[in-house]
């Protein structure tokens, strides 16, 4: 009888030990993530971002031209055989890699120039998301997206 008194006490501090590793858990699962669509300041774009193996990808899904215009096509393409893709779908981001504030290394298509520069991304809070892409070393832009509700 005695050896069950002391085994319930033991059983339930083992219990709130397991509740609190859940609730920590959990908090760490709900850690704001660039994953999810944002909105640029350019034309309100709708930029789709999702995991691709171990980077983060982007996709167009939208913009107030596409709305207008929803068969435009990659018009501005340097490479003359790509210059019939639709924007809709189209992948402008691959290959960030890092987190889970930052992701480096990437590369982002611009339609509007059809050039293709290295970017940066970097979660500012969870509603904010600042994309860097730079011609080079020193010449780089950023553009601050929020993130679509």
């Amino acid at each position: 009888m005695t050896a069950r008194l002391f085994a319930l006490p033991l059983m339930i501090a083992g219990l709130a030990m397991a509740g609190a590793a859940a609730l920590a858990a959990s908090a760490l699962a709900a850690e704001p993530s660039p994953v999810g669509v944002w909105k640029t300041p350019e034309d309100h774009g709708l930029i789709r971002i999702y995991e691709c193996g171990t980077a983060l990808c982007g996709r167009i899904i939208g913009s107030d031209t596409l709305n207008a215009n929803p068969g435009l096509k990659d018009a501005g393409n340097k490479d003359a055989a790509l210059r019939g893709r639709p924007l809709k779908d189209l992948q402008l981001m691959s290959g960030f890699k890092g987190g889970p504030k930052t992701w480096k290394d990437g590369r982002i298509y611009r339609p509007q120039d059809g050039g293709t520069y290295k970017g940066s991304l970097e979660l500012v809070d969870g509603n904010r998301l600042k994309l860097t892409g730079c011609a080079a070393p020193l010449l780089c832009q950023s553009q601050m997206w929020v993130r679509a509700k």
